[in-house]
């Protein structure tokens, strides 16, 4: 593993712990070189469907979209990068799950904003506000409205 500090080939590992039910391993590591230590996770590489755009094209799945949009809709709300990385991690379990060599791109989008919704409903207006293409504030609006009032709750 090559040390993201200094380059050095050369690390050994110093903890190895199992985490997401045993689906990935999270290794600690230290670098021989610079002795600065950093962290890999490892997972079975998963064949994951293409992606139908909305303009009907095809493009790879690609889990760095997902995260971008996470992360800017969670700037400024106390929603830590391990949880961004566990509702990946869930919308790509939801994914696996259907068996399919191609998925709707709106498909993966409800899905991240299920997560995302129980998670953090400022997060979830502001993904809902790109993925769903609002064209002004009655967009939000309209989405704000469908909160239920007595309990907080997104319908």
């Amino acid at each position: 593993m090559k040390c993201p500090y200094c380059g050095s080939n050369e690390d050994k590992v110093i903890d190895s712990r199992s985490v997401r039910d045993d689906a990935v391993t999270r290794r600690r590591r230290e670098c021989v070189e610079c002795g600065r230590r950093f962290t890999t996770y490892e997972r079975i590489e998963e064949c994951m469907p293409l992606v139908i755009k909305r303009d009907g094209s095809r493009q790879p799945y690609d889990q760095t979209k997902i995260k971008k949009g996470l992360i800017i809709s969670c700037i400024k709300r106390e929603i830590s990068s391990a949880k961004i990385d566990e509702i990946i991690f869930e919308v790509e379990q939801e994914i696996q799950k259907l068996d399919v060599k191609e998925i709707a791109s709106k498909k993966i989008g409800e899905s991240v904003m299920k997560f995302l919704k129980a998670t953090d409903k400022v997060a979830y207006i502001r993904f809902a506000s790109v993925y769903k293409d609002f064209k002004g504030i009655s967009d939000f609006i309209e989405q704000i409205k469908e909160f239920d009032l007595n309990n907080g709750e997104i319908k």
